[in-house]
């Protein structure tokens, strides 16, 4: 039975996370085809309809809706699966709570857009907590995963992880964070055409910082500081904690994660007069910063875990 029950919770934590990022991935995707009022100023419903009329733009609003609907339904399960069969595991118990909470705000806030026109910097928010609840179900699955697993645990002999490199963590995460939402203020700003090339701005290092060229410029730049602390996160993690493997691939995956979506930011920039390959880019970039927040976070948690503070909470 108890077998059978971690089994359970590992595959309602891996299902949480997947329609969750459907729902993120669909959130991309209405912003993006600029669907987000073909269902009119209503919600619920769609025009006065349960079942929207078959239009492309209606359909890939709804679709949104209802993975919405259902990552909330399932965020609940969790949080009362994990509280019911796992509640000594506090750390697991806090990324259901987040991921609960978050998809609740962020629900609310999407359809609050829907009812009444909100400003670029409100429906960048909206991503952001968008963001916060696919990051919390992803901990969970990635926690729940190394829970579960044989021989999982931290003994008195494991090493510790200095602060230094969890404060870098911690302060990595958090900006990645200010990054995505620059990034989501640049699209709901209609910003994306400020710069005109890669890596120069219409030709020049530092452009003319106005309108969208601004808007845009320091996205740039915020992007790059935020490679160079990941690839510093990544170089630490891999060399000095040869005796932590998950610590190591958690820093490979979050350099490789980053490196993608930089390049992916660059395929934006040259696919911006072509709108089927734009939107594909645009959406491979959204996906690739989500995943690269989603490990930030949960390494984050694992740092602290293994610096000897959060020992207690196992």
């Amino acid at each position: 039975m108890i077998l059978l029950t971690t089994l359970q919770l590992k595959w309602l934590s891996y299902l949480t996370c997947l329609i969750m990022f459907m729902a993120l991935f669909g959130g991309v995707v209405v912003t993006k085809t600029g669907s987000g009022l073909e269902c009119g100023n209503q919600w619920p419903l769609c025009h006065g309809k349960l079942i929207p009329a078959y239009t492309i733009g209606s359909l890939i609003e709804y679709t949104h809706r209802l993975f919405s609907g259902l990552a909330g339904l399932l965020s609940l399960a969790s949080m009362v699966a994990f509280w019911r069969y796992a509640r000594h595991r506090k750390d697991l118990l806090a990324y259901a709570l987040l991921t609960l909470i978050f998809v609740i705000v962020q629900g609310g806030m999407g359809a609050l857009a829907v009812v009444k026109s909100q400003s670029a910097a409100v429906m960048a928010l909206h991503m952001g907590f968008s963001l916060i609840a696919f990051a919390g179900s992803l901990m969970l699955a990635l926690g729940t995963r190394w829970t579960f697993s044989p021989g999982a645990g931290l003994s008195m002999g494991s090493p510790k992880v200095r602060p230094a490199f969890r404060n870098l963590t911690w302060v990595t995460a958090v900006y990645s964070y200010i990054v995505v939402y620059i990034g989501a203020y640049v699209s709901h700003t209609s910003s994306q055409g400020g710069c005109s090339g890669w890596p120069l701005c219409n030709g020049q290092w530092i452009p003319e910082m106005s309108g969208g060229v601004g808007i845009v410029f320091v996205h740039r730049i915020a992007a790059a500081i935020l490679f160079l602390l990941t690839a510093m996160l990544g170089h630490l993690a891999f060399w000095k904690y040869k005796e932590l493997p998950e610590l190591r691939a958690l820093g490979v995956a979050a350099v490789l994660l980053c490196l993608m979506q930089v390049f992916s930011g660059a395929a934006v920039v040259y696919t911006l007069n072509n709108e089927k390959l734009y939107i594909f880019a645009a959406m491979s970039h959204i996906v690739l910063i989500s995943g690269l927040f989603g490990v930030l976070c949960y390494m984050s948690v694992r740092v602290w875990q293994l610096s000897g503070a959060g020992r207690s909470s196992k």
